[in-house]
């Protein structure tokens, strides 16, 4: 199996905290649906972002 480095995954930003979160494992089929790097992004989607 190729060995694939950290820097070469694919990234997205978090509408919510505004953080890069890297593709992982867990997300292989449905990557192109992932929008929030957590469940707590996921919850508080709706809430303004505090600044």
């Amino acid at each position: 199996m190729k060995m694939i480095n950290k820097n070469d995954l694919p990234e997205k930003m978090c509408p919510v905290c505004d953080r890069p979160f890297s593709w992982r494992k867990k997300w292989e089929k449905n990557w192109e649906e992932i929008v929030y790097c957590s469940a707590k992004c996921r919850r508080n989607k709706n809430k303004p972002k505090e600044e």
